[in-house]
């Protein structure tokens, strides 16, 4: 299938093998990965790659338009969200500003291998007006089908446009839900299912930039979190959808007395099991809660992530569960670590740690292998603590060149972590700060997370989406 709107660029193979591909993680049904943190058990995956001279990269395929969406990936199926093409004249538009005119580099990007130094590389213009679901062949990247699911793209503020939540596979659908609240299930040959719209049903969304959670499927269920409060007094919610039907199963108030733009939440929902049985956790509007996956209901709550009662603690980073503990990130401080589970009201007595220094996370949501955690600055500051103590281990600055919007991978033994340049510094995982390589693209604006399957890494850039795998010579 040949489409103007997705050109496929391939790279020649020839006088290389590829090493065969493990079994470990041939799936990534989600962003941030099959168990949502960020992990992938994946060995042998590349440390060093060069676009100018085709170093370990296995293909490329230029996309219609940028965006902050990760893709996930299904056996040769590979999905992602994007604007169609743009015309070249859309002006910015949504709630916030861009750069000055003329300052962006429409979607191209500087030269290969000149990066972008510190400055922003952030595109003028939203992409065209339709939102796509995009389906690539995970084997040589070539184009297997696109569907329009939704239009009336926009830009909103200069991190966003209505393409920034994360589709959500589990091997025979896939859904995908958009800025502008509209729900698409899909089968894998690209005919729609069932749709909703949640602001027409639910109404209008009240957040200051837009919306960007990405649904979060738990036993064949979407859920779907709300958290908003800037720009409506209507309250915030969870809603769960049956991923079949499309049938409402449950809708819940999520109640929160955050000021201001406080309220709102760019977060996604995490998994978490207590005692044997499964919870929703949801970070944002300065608490923390869990919740019971059947019906909604809130079961325990931590507040503590605003303790100044800040009028601007919106929250982007997403909670992070691991082997019994939840850390909830805010805007860069405090990070608390909590217990998982009990009732009620549980700030005091399941408080583990907390941070209140310099370097916690704004947008990049922090990994853990349950010994060590590792947050991200937007700025460029990595920070490792011990996950169970939260005693700082070491602070250091990356050699990234740019602001960091999407969030760490933590696989063989590494840390990859990519800048809005295309840039990924690649560290050992562990208890001292090594970096092992710094690997440019092709300069354009990057925010989206890599995403694993087998030995090969899935990066997408502002303009292409490049597959990276070791190569061997013949």
């Amino acid at each position: 299938m040949k489409s103007a709107c997705l050109r496929i660029a391939l790279v020649a193979l020839s006088c290389v093998v590829l090493v065969t591909p493990a079994r470990a993680n041939e799936n990534w049904p989600q962003w941030r990965g099959p168990t949502g943190n960020g992990i992938s058990d994946s060995k042998n995956l590349p440390t060093t790659w060069n676009l100018q001279t085709n170093e370990n990269i296995v293909w490329k395929s230029e996309l219609p338009s940028w965006s902050g969406s990760t893709p996930i990936i299904w056996g040769d199926h590979i999905f992602l969200t994007s604007p169609s093409q743009s015309d070249g004249n859309a002006a910015p538009q949504g709630a916030g500003k861009g750069p000055p005119p003329g300052k962006g580099f429409g979607g191209k990007g500087p030269p290969p291998g000149k990066g972008g130094g510190g400055g922003r590389i952030r595109p003028q213009d939203p992409g065209g007006n339709d939102l796509l679901l995009i389906c690539l062949s995970k084997k040589d990247g070539n184009l297997r089908w696109q569907r329009v699911v939704d239009s009336g793209n926009e830009r909103v503020y200069m991190k966003q446009n209505n393409s920034s939540p994360s589709p959500v596979t589990d091997g025979k659908h896939v859904w995908v839900m958009t800025g502008n609240g509209v729900l698409t299930a899909l089968d894998f040959d690209g005919n729609e299912l069932w749709k909703h719209n949640l602001q027409q049903e639910f109404g209008k969304f009240g957040l200051n930039w837009g919306y960007g959670s990405s649904p979060l499927l738990h036993d064949g269920k979407l859920i779907i979190e709300v958290l908003h409060g800037m720009r409506t007094d209507d309250p915030s919610y969870l809603v769960s959808y049956d991923g079949a039907s499309g049938k409402v199963m449950w809708r819940r108030e999520r109640l929160t007395d955050a000021p201001n733009e406080s309220p709102d939440s760019y977060s996604t929902p995490a998994l978490a099991m207590v005692d044997g049985k499964p919870q929703i956790v949801v970070s944002g509007g300065d608490y923390v809660t869990g919740h019971d996956p059947k019906t909604g209901e809130e079961l325990w709550r931590a507040g503590g992530l605003n303790p100044t009662r800040s009028p601007v603690f919106r929250s982007v980073n997403s909670p992070v569960v691991a082997d019994g503990l939840v850390y909830a990130g805010t805007r860069q401080k405090p990070v608390l670590a909590l217990r998982i589970g009990g009732q009620g009201d549980v700030t005091e007595r399941n408080l583990v740690w907390k941070w209140t220094e310099d370097g916690g996370p704004d947008v990049p949501t922090p990994v853990t292998d349950s010994k060590y955690f590792y947050m991200v600055a937007d700025g460029g500051i990595i920070t490792c603590v011990d996950a169970k103590s939260g005693k700082q281990i070491y602070q250091n600055r990356l050699g990234v060149g740019a602001t960091i919007d999407s969030s760490p991978l933590l696989a063989d033994g590494k840390l990859y972590i990519t800048g809005e340049n295309s840039a990924t510094v690649v560290l050992a995982a562990g208890p001292e700060y090594k970096e092992l390589a710094r690997n440019e693209l092709d300069g354009s604006w990057t925010m989206s997370s890599i995403a694993v399957a087998g030995q090969q890494l899935f990066v997408r850039t502002g303009t292409h989406l490049y597959c990276i795998g070791n190569k061997i010579a013949n």
